[in-house]
Order: structure tokens, then sequence, then C-alpha cells
């Protein structure tokens, strides 16, 4: 059920998106175990002027390659599912399309699971 929200400098190619988002799903279904087909991603391209982000918080030096995920998910994980996550998403996105570790940022967004309605109005994990 996790909502994705990616968010990049403009300019990347088609292929180059789609290994990011292919990237986070497959992390998502191996540490959290997201079921098949439970996949809303969303990618945002920002011109410069609209992607101020710190190169260098907490001694990381971040590139123009910076890119941010948000995943707004329940609040059912524990601490070591979501080191898994920021671990195995961090080495796909490093593996395709090539990404720096440096340059992955990883937020959760946890939230109660009758905050979801998938569709029709429904409560569906009420």
């Amino acid at each position: 059920m996790p909502l994705v929200r990616i968010s990049l400098r403009r300019g990347k190619d088609a292929a180059y998106l789609q290994a990011i988002r292919d990237g986070v799903y497959a992390a998502l279904r191996e540490a959290f175990e997201v079921p098949e087909s439970d996949r809303f991603i969303l990618v945002h391209q920002h011109d410069e002027d609209d992607f101020d982000c710190s190169p260098d918080y907490l001694d990381i030096a971040r590139s123009q390659d910076l890119v941010i995920i948000q995943i707004a998910c329940s609040n059912t994980r524990n601490s070591a599912q979501k080191q898994a996550l920021y671990r195995q998403l961090t080495q796909n996105l490093s593996a395709s399309p090539g990404l720096r570790p440096e340059d992955v940022f990883i937020n959760l967004l946890e939230t109660d699971r009758h905050n979801w309605s998938f569709g029709n109005g429904g409560m569906q994990y009420a």
C-alpha cells in the first residue's frame, strides 16, 4: 500500500526514471513484503530553481543527481524492516540507474491503516 513520491532535477531520460521506479518497487517488495501489483509511484521532476537541497548536510556529499524518495505507508514496520528497506533501496538504485549512495535520500511517512482509501470510497484496510 505504499504511496511513493520521487523528486529529482529535470532532465533524466525515460529509462533512468523507469530504473528508479523499478528499484524502489523491488525494495518495497523485498523489505516491506509489499504484494505484487501494489504499485503506486509518482515521479516529480523539478527545474534547478525549484530543487533546493543541501549539498553537505550531515557531512554527506550530495551531487546534482540527488533523488528524494518519500514513502507514505502504514505504521506497521519495525526498525529492522525500515533499515532493510533503506539498504535495499540504495543498493538497487546504485546498481541501476547508477546513483551514488550519497544521492539517495529516503523519508518514510507512517500513518494509521484507517487513513487509506484505494477507490470506491472504501476504507479497505479498516
